[in-house]
């Protein structure tokens, strides 16, 4: 009796072992895709700063061509 309750014992330990392990192992894939997924995230929000800098250049360059249209204008009156 007491040998198949060791013999138990040790084969629930070792499942219980395996177990834990797979657990560890898919929690970890899933980790991994995670810091791919922010690793993007990452990359799109550094390309909106660029192009955010980019529009806001333009639109100063908008601005200077319209201050010049409009003091055009008013020299004209």
């Amino acid at each position: 009796m007491t040998g198949a309750v060791i013999a138990i014992a040790i084969v629930l330990i070792v499942v219980g072992g395996i177990t834990a392990s797979v657990a560890a192992y898919f929690r970890l894939q899933r980790h991994r895709a995670d810091a791919v997924a922010m690793a993007e995230y990452r990359r799109l929000a550094d390309e909106a700063v660029a192009n955010q800098v980019a529009l806001q250049g333009q639109l100063a360059d908008l601005h200077d061509r319209v201050k010049s249209v409009e003091s055009l204008l008013r020299s004209v009156d």
